[in-house]
């Protein structure tokens, strides 16, 4: 049993609590938020212990791993803090808001023998052992080219400001918008590309902010990009181009196109995502051969696609609760899960360390506008082919 604590009790928080009980290893101690009224809130509805204050948290000795779910901007300081008092820390992405701060923080964890882990856990997920065994086995041969999708829709003309989480959290909508949909989102097809492919070694970035009237309350406000796309190469030689946006259609595939065949990821906010396999000339399905000469003749274009290949089932997990409400069916706690099995294994988390802080860097630079940019950070890769 390995105790643990949250720093945070806003609207990710609950995605936490609701796929803790997927993990009885892991026991809460207690959480604190700086807010009074959501701390209370949060606490009467899980039934869980509070803090007095942040200090008294992190002298708790029974607790292991501080799982910070605070605001982006606050990620650095609690983060040090945390290291500093001596815990492990799991920490919601980004690392910190700059890489020299994300240097830092990974610097003081090896120091002092303690491991640094970056969310998002989607890579731990069912789907990605499932994609990764099957491109270790060859079905497609040698990967070439890959576009990684992580579109939301146009969130910004939703009704988002009567979002709640289960205990009553507002969703931070206007924090999201002057943080960024890439710092916000692009983790979740990155750490799957980075899990696939390893290091990336040039990036070819540019990104923009394209709506900029998101709400009356936003007037005057310094918002960060919508929209960012960025063609990487890997160390391995692939070649991968990655988009994030908060304005096109919701689209969150993952495509790999090999030599002998392609394979897609239906949504990787799916822990049991589907998983489609095409030989070369049969990305088409005879449904889609059909619709597609349907359109030539009447001379446009059907509202339906059929996702090409033979579908894959990916393994659902046995038990533990799935999480139906926005934004997604990740399993969030199942990273400190792994965390903590490395620590009482004596290993160390795949997402944790250098990993983290390549990650960190490749998302911070996909946000940075319009540059040719060479990562800082490296880390030594193992493909899934010749993992144990």
């Amino acid at each position: 049993m390995t105790k643990i604590a949250f720093i945070g009790t806003g609207f990710v928080a609950d995605y936490y609590m609701t796929t803790l009980a997927n993990h009885p290893g892991l026991e809460l101690a207690g959480v604190w938020d700086r807010k009074a009224e959501r701390l209370e809130r949060f606490c009467a509805f899980h039934g869980v212990r509070a803090y007095e204050d942040q200090p008294a948290l992190l002298s708790d000795p029974d607790v292991a791993i501080v799982v910070n779910l605070t605001s982006t901007e606050s990620h650095y300081e609690i983060n040090r803090a945390c290291l500093e008092a001596g815990k492990h820390v799991y920490c919601e992405k980004p690392l910190a808001m700059s890489l020299d701060e994300a240097m830092e923080l990974a610097a003081l964890a090896e120091k002092r023998g303690l491991i640094l882990c970056t969310a998002p856990a989607n890579g731990l997920s069912s789907a990605y052992r499932t994609f990764s065994q099957i491109l270790a086995r060859g079905d497609i041969g040698a990967p070439r080219l890959v576009y990684a999708e992580m579109e939301d829709g146009p969130v910004f003309r939703a009704d988002w400001r009567s979002w709640r989480s289960r205990s009553g959290a507002r969703w931070p909508g206007a924090e999201e918008f002057k943080v960024g949909c890439t710092l916000e989102h692009a983790g979740y097809a990155m750490s799957w590309l980075v899990g696939l492919f390893g290091p990336v070694v040039h990036m070819s970035a540019s990104s923009a902010l394209c709506f900029a009237e998101k709400g009356p309350e936003l007037e005057g406000e310094a918002l960060a990009p919508d929209f960012s796309v960025g063609i990487m190469t890997f160390e391995n030689g692939v070649k991968a181009r990655i988009t994030c946006g908060l304005a096109a259609p919701r689209d969150r595939s993952l495509t790999v196109l090999g030599d002998r065949g392609s394979m897609i990821l239906r949504d990787l906010w799916d822990d049991n995502s589907a998983i489609h396999l095409s030989a070369p000339g049969r990305e088409r399905s005879l449904l889609q051969k059909v619709l597609d000469g349907i359109e030539n003749r009447i001379g446009r274009t059907l509202p339906l696609r059929i996702t090409p290949g033979r579908r894959v089932a990916s393994t659902a997990p046995k038990g533990g609760k799935a999480l139906p409400a926005y934004p997604s069916r990740i399993d969030f706690a199942r990273g400190v899960a792994e965390q903590a099995k490395a620590l009482s294994g004596g290993s160390m988390p795949f997402y944790s360390g250098k990993v983290a802080l390549h990650l960190t860097e490749l998302v911070l630079a996909l946000s940075a506008g319009e540059h040719d940019y060479t990562p800082k950070t490296h880390f030594a890769f193992k493909p899934e082919a010749q993992k144990d």
